[in-house]
């Protein structure tokens, strides 16, 4: 028995592998380092399907697909936006993916995936006071989600840093919300079903719902001027850094130097260079305050750290981070849901009670 499953081989997978120690993280036979910033988010999502629906188009195809998904589940979804609005902004994009047809074929996928990047901005704008902008099935999946939240054409350099981004997180192992995902999809329920459990799960603090802390914390140190100070004070209340520390890498999650590098591009001398200068001081004080006061574990820089960066340059509140995460890992769901349904069988597994024990009656 494994208290929280680690070290419990769950699945077999073709999808992803994550060294821990090593930190490597490999995406269907390529390393991270391969696919980011040289794959378009299009290009990975058909990788990651390979081999799990007979009608997969070529990369070009199935970009356009995509483009034509976006605008399908506008189409569908946009009535019942104004009563999803009021809503937190993720349950807002859940609750929305929940009425999408709850399906196994590849239309069905696509709608899944263009989901979150149409659902985001809309339901982003909307709170604002503003009105939703329609997707442009020709334009390319990031650009378009950001079009679509800023109300005109990005950057190309913006448009890629969200597109590496989305590539980034795509599939990252057997985590809380791909093992969520699976379980649901072992049942032979609709991928959207099985999606809605990844979401679930996504959102907790200790999984997907850290990227936007990062900004809090940031803050908060900028206004207390002591960044050291203001660590080990975190610390000692038995609070948690958020940034820092992951359950699998015991080294600096890769991730994290790629998402670092996409920052670097967006610089500069403006504000984005600023804060990332300001992020990398709070870095280097963070690692050596956890170095000292916890010598017994290995807390370095996640992911989470340098997302908060990215999606704040592109112009995500924080409150909207875990949407564009899911944004990424979507892809990711359905492959491992598709994996789990063709090779897989039902996950069920044992629990060992330790309750009371009725008297037994003679």
């Amino acid at each position: 028995m494994a208290n929280g499953l680690d070290d419990v081989v769950a699945a077999e997978t073709v999808l992803s592998d994550v060294d821990g120690l090593g930190g490597r993280l490999t995406v269907r036979g390529h390393s991270l380092a391969e696919l980011a910033g040289r794959w378009s988010f299009p290009q990975v999502v058909r990788l990651l399907l390979d081999g799990f629906f007979e009608d997969l188009p070529g990369d070009a195809e199935l970009a356009a697909q995509l483009g034509e998904a976006r605008v399908d589940v506008f189409e569908r979804l946009q009535p019942s936006l104004p009563p999803l609005a009021p809503l937190d902004i993720y349950s807002a994009m859940r609750a929305g993916m929940a009425l999408l047809p709850d399906g196994e074929t590849l239309a069905d996928t696509l709608r899944l995936i263009a989901a979150p990047a149409v659902l985001t901005p809309a339901l982003l704008r909307l709170q604002r006071g503003e009105q939703p902008v329609a997707p442009d099935g020709r334009a390319a999946h990031a650009a378009d989600m950001l079009r679509m939240l800023r109300g005109s054409v990005p950057s190309p350099a913006l448009a890629k840093a969200l597109d590496t981004y989305l590539v980034t997180v795509c599939d990252h192992g057997l985590n809380a919300s791909t093992f969520a995902t699976r379980v649901v999809a072992s049942t032979l329920a609709g991928l959207t079903s099985s999606v809605l459990a990844g979401l679930g799960a996504l959102k907790g603090p200790l999984h997907g719902g850290a990227p936007g802390p990062v900004i809090e914390m940031l803050d908060a140190i900028e206004a207390h001027g002591d960044a050291a100070g203001w660590l080990r004070n975190e610390i000692a209340q038995g609070r948690r850094i958020m940034g820092f520390g992951h359950r699998i890498y015991r080294v600096r999650d890769p991730r994290a130097d790629v998402l670092k590098a996409v920052v670097r591009q967006l610089g500069g001398e403006g504000e984005t260079g600023r804060r990332l200068a300001f992020a990398e001081e709070v870095e280097k004080t963070a690692l050596e305050v956890l170095r000292i006061a916890k010598p017994q574990r290995s807390l370095q820089t996640n992911v989470e750290f340098y997302t908060a960066l990215v999606l704040e340059a592109a112009g995500f509140p924080p409150q909207a981070f875990s949407n564009v995460f899911a944004a990424g890992r979507v892809a990711g769901w359905i492959a491992h849901a598709r994996e789990q349904q063709t090779t897989g069988r039902l996950i069920r597994p044992q629990s060992r009670y330790v309750g009371p024990v009725p008297d037994l009656v003679a």
